[in-house]
């Protein structure tokens, strides 16, 4: 059972960046991405080893209608939220986020 949710502040602007885009480019679908982001951390947080790993013991969960995905771990207890990328981004990108 998840006792700690960790969200970083470089995610918390990963996910203002995308709204701030979607607000830009159509009314209210900067609302839609924020509702699926936060139904794909729900999703994390009831079952955090249900996603694939995507790089050395850090998973990736793909946030639906959205080409998104949320990079997380899960240790002891505790999930840390470590990036929210658009797919087409360089990889290497989000890598050098984690640890």
């Amino acid at each position: 059972m998840i006792k700690n949710v960790i969200i970083l502040p470089e995610t918390e602007q990963d996910v203002t960046d995308a709204y701030d885009w979607y607000q830009t480019h159509k009314v209210g679908l900067e609302e839609d991405f924020l509702q699926c982001v936060d139904i794909c951390i729900q999703s994390i947080q009831r079952n955090p080893e249900m996603y694939a790993i995507a790089h050395e013991g850090y998973r990736r969960a793909l946030i639906r209608r959205f080409p998104y995905a949320i990079f997380y771990e899960y240790l002891e207890d505790v999930l840390t939220l470590y990036a929210v990328f658009h797919c087409s981004q360089d990889p290497k990108k989000w890598r050098n986020r984690l640890r």
